[in-house]
């Protein structure tokens, strides 16, 4: 059997799911339903036999975050395509089919985005194998879920008159319909003949070029010269910047599946969610009795239809006399809405950003290729962070402007390099860094390395850095 290679498309920011997602680290990075994030999930379903190495396709700050996740679960990506800006699915699923048919035109694409939520990964790959003889002969195959209840928030497909309801293969297609009002939503569930639309794709990497080149040749050309103009760097595959600035912001159903000729529905009977929204997150993870959900570090009291979460450690929220609500805690920000309005957490992401709030888009903890670093006390002139580095990584050589830094390590042992000179600096062990001295910070060891930070400065902002060397590239 010809191998499967899926595509994993990354590069979302899910602000529905703020306060927890944001621009710095989208829902499919996140722990939202186990210990592993949505994107983790979301490869392990698509692997094993039959299955080829995922190909990636994400954007700039995520390529290290996406690497080391899929390492996380013991894979490794056949390339990571880094989209210079974000240009919705179609560009996005073109840029990996193109890849791909340079290297093998027959090649079977699964287009799948990373953060949705399907817990029976057998179920779904026993449909994709269904599916796969079908997109072998050409077909461009859909894949549709059977409704388990009248959604106003999915689009739908409605399968053509002389197709089979509930089918084990793929079917014909009549045509693709918007997310309905309630009373549309109400009659299409009932009907039989309607399946959820999941945003899922299998066909060959000839068809779907030919399809594009049919439908929309404007985006095939601009993502032909984006693939050919493309740049080697550390592992990933750079898309030219200038090219893909001139694609149109469309969704592959809309720029080639709703005008495809040979297009097939495989229905799914098993549970997924693209967890668009707190109440989804509600939903999937099973309500008690009273319609109510308390995770980790949350207490429930005479609460009905209710989502708590607290998501750091030592935090604590308490809902009493609740009914119908959403309350997620974060350190930095909390989120308080009625559940079914949980689907305008956009307009507060925009409120947010229109304040210049930095926690519209940004976590409190910063996540960098070297590890991460999160502020935990900022004041006139001062601020302290902790920073964590991962074994074998290093900051780059720089220097600042307007602050000096006092490091203490808490935890493993780093090697400072300031100026000239270069020292082991182990637990309780600390060291003083000039403003204006060139410095670098690097793990050595085979643990992480902990550090207290404290800044000193009259101006501490994150772009008073200049970089000397990066092993990461960053600019």
């Amino acid at each position: 059997m010809t191998p499967i290679h899926p595509v994993l498309l990354a590069g979302g920011s899910g602000t529905r799911l703020w306060p927890l997602s944001r621009k710095s680290y989208p829902k499919q990075f996140a722990q939202l339903t186990g210990p592993e994030s949505l994107f983790q999930a979301s490869a392990r379903r698509l692997s094993g036999p039959g299955f080829a190495a995922p190909l990636v396709i994400t954007a700039e700050p995520f390529r290290f975050i996406a690497t080391e996740q899929l390492a996380g679960v013991e894979q490794a990506a056949q390339t990571v395509l880094i989209e210079p800006e974000g240009r919705n699915t179609a560009p996005a699923v073109l840029a990996a089919a193109l890849w791909l048919a340079e290297r093998e035109p027959e090649a079977l694409v699964l287009a799948a985005p990373s953060d949705h939520v399907m817990p029976e990964p057998e179920a779904f790959r026993a449909a994709v194998a269904a599916a796969a003889p079908r997109a072998a002969e050409g077909a461009l195959v859909t894949f549709g879920i059977a409704p388990t209840r009248a959604e106003t928030g999915y689009g739908y497909l409605e399968l053509a008159p002389e197709a089979e309801a509930g089918a084990e293969t793929p079917q014909p297609l009549a045509r693709f319909v918007e997310k309905p009002d309630a009373a549309r939503a109400a009659e299409m569930a009932a009907s039989g003949r309607h399946l959820w639309n999941a945003g899922i794709f299998l066909a060959r990497a000839d068809a779907l070029r030919d399809a594009y080149a049919r439908h929309a040749p404007e985006v095939l050309e601009g993502v032909a010269a984006a693939l050919a103009g493309a740049e080697a760097d550390l592992g990933f595959t750079r898309l030219s910047p200038e090219p893909w600035a001139t694609l149109p912001d469309i969704s592959i159903d809309y720029a080639v599946m709703e005008k495809a000729e040979d297009l097939a529905v495989m229905s799914y009977a098993g549970r997924w969610s693209d967890l668009g929204g707190w109440d989804a997150v509600w939903q999937e993870a099973g309500p008690d009795a009273d319609g109510t959900v308390a995770g980790d570090g949350a207490t429930a009291i005479d609460c009905r239809d209710t989502l708590l979460r607290a998501e750091s450690g030592g935090q604590r929220i308490v809902g009493l006399g609740l009914e119908d609500i959403v309350a997620v805690a974060m350190p930095d920000a909390v989120l308080v809405a009625k559940k079914s309005e949980a689907q305008r957490v956009k307009e507060a992401v925009a409120a947010l950003k229109a304040e210049g709030a930095a926690q519209a888009v940004q976590l409190p903890v910063d996540h960098r290729p070297w590890g991460s670093f999160e502020s935990l006390v900022t004041g006139p002139r001062f601020q302290v962070k902790r920073i964590v580095v991962k074994p074998g990584a290093a900051l780059s050589l720089q220097s600042h402007h307007h602050r000096a830094e006092h490091w203490i390590v808490v935890e493993g042992t780093a090697k400072v390099t300031i100026d000239d000179a270069t020292q082991l600096v182990s637990e309780n062990q600390s060291v003083y860094v000039p403003l204006g001295a060139v410095h670098r910070l690097e793990n050595p060891g085979k643990l992480d390395v902990v550090l207290i930070e404290v800044q000193t400065g009259a101006y501490l902002g994150e772009d008073d850095i200049t970089r000397y060397e990066d092993v990461y590239r960053r600019g």
